[in-house]
């Protein structure tokens, strides 16, 4: 199993496109592998004949794990004869100390240098119980053992002491789920699930207007190709941050980190979860442009095609909740972004003319900012929201 992105450990099998004594070239494509972020394809290191594979369809590997082996010649395997797989990385939590005995034996490698997966008849949540309040040892390691998290205790009225969650409580809970229909949930599902716990650990705040959206109208028919109003909203938030490049930080620790390019994700929906491929140096980048970039960026993401290098990164993002008819929305930005541009769907409306002294009909559409409040204050968020709004009215500066 390659490395497959800095932040991802390990991928499950999707598909394996060849088979023992096939002939096969080098940096070809034979196994598809999903992370939580897209689906990559595993290649040959070099040519020769497919020798054995030992990885499953449906099984999850670590980076580093044996997935097969190809019979190659004896100069090629003159090249790979001194490069070994990385150590599993269950042999770096035997060090850690207080590790249960009872996870690291779970964590034990299969034959093939694989981790073996460990069950889990629960909810299919990828992410640790840590720092719960209020539960005892017990629950936390049966939380543990079927990767739990606080919020998933949150439907569970607890009969302890403080109405706290017991262990009895919590197997009556399961006992509950047992005659519901389950699912696994999918890498993605899963993935989004993990990002939204780890950005509603900041505060966040929400501030929002209405924009006109009659000039973008207008200015979009003449266009070839036809940007559609979240690009225009992307190109006018990526101006007003670099107008306002104290806007485009982040806070890590007691530290503001500044971003030196404007790199903003639009969110796509893929399936049954959300993927925000980042756009670099927006402020840089035309309407046209932009477009061609959005039209490829959709094709790869419904494809689950979207590296993660191309979803990491960025400081701000735009969301287009209008396309399902909604008027009003509080999205959420990413964990490593600092804010979120949200815009409603268009409506007529009527609007006080002072030119003409009568209403007017426009078509007039809700725009929200949700922002980390440790980066940004109401004033400064006000303020930026402003901007993206005039040159949205004014589309001749985009």
């Amino acid at each position: 199993m390659p490395q497959l992105g800095e932040s991802i450990a390990e991928a499950t099998i999707v598909s394996i496109n060849v088979q023992p004594g096939e002939k096969v070239a080098a940096d070809q494509e034979i196994i598809e592998v999903e992370t939580n972020k897209a689906v990559m394809g595993v290649t040959t290191p070099c040519a020769g004949e497919i020798a054995k594979i030992d990885a499953q369809v449906k099984e999850t590997y670590p980076i580093g794990a044996v997935l097969g082996y190809i019979e190659a010649s004896e100069k090629d395997a003159a090249r790979f004869a001194k490069q070994a797989p990385p150590e599993a990385q269950h042999e770096m939590t035997e060090e850690i100390p207080g590790r249960n005995e009872e996870t690291a034996k779970a964590e034990k490698t299969k034959s093939n240098g694989a981790r073996a997966k460990v069950p889990t008849d629960g909810l299919p949540v990828p992410a640790a119980a840590k720092g719960a309040g209020f539960l005892s040892p017990r629950v936390r390691a049966r939380m543990a053992e079927l990767q739990l998290t606080n919020a998933d205790l949150a439907g569970i009225a607890g009969t302890g002491s403080g109405n706290r969650v017991t262990i009895k409580d919590l197997e009556n809970y399961l006992r509950q789920m047992e005659s519901q229909t389950t699912s696994d949930a999918s890498a993605i599902r899963a993935g989004v699930a993990d990002a939204m716990r780890r950005s509603w650990s900041r505060p966040l705040a929400t501030i929002g207007s209405s924009v006109n959206l009659d000039p973008v109208l207008t200015d979009r028919k003449q266009r070839d190709p036809k940007p559609g109003p979240a690009l225009y909203a992307l190109r006018a938030l990526a101006l007003a941050l670099a107008e306002n490049p104290a806007a485009a930080a982040k806070l890590i620790g007691a530290r503001v980190l500044q971003s030196n390019t404007i790199d903003i994700g639009l969110a796509i929906e893929a399936q049954d979860g959300i993927i925000v491929p980042i756009i670099r140096n927006t402020d840089k980048t035309s309407l046209a442009d932009l477009t061609t970039k959005y039209e490829e960026l959709v094709s790869l993401g419904r494809a689950r095609r979207i590296s993660p290098e191309m979803q990491s990164g960025g400081i701000a993002a735009v969301s287009n909740f209008g396309t399902f008819g909604v008027e009003w929305g509080t999205p959420i930005p990413l964990p490593d972004q600092t804010m979120i541009l949200g815009l409603g769907a268009g409506k007529k409306t009527p609007r006080w003319d002072e030119s003409k002294a009568e209403f007017a009909p426009v078509t007039e559409a809700q725009i929200t900012l949700s922002f980390d409040h440790r980066s940004l204050d109401g004033g400064g968020a006000g303020r930026l929201l402003k901007r993206v709004i005039e040159l949205l009215e004014d589309p001749a500066q985009l």
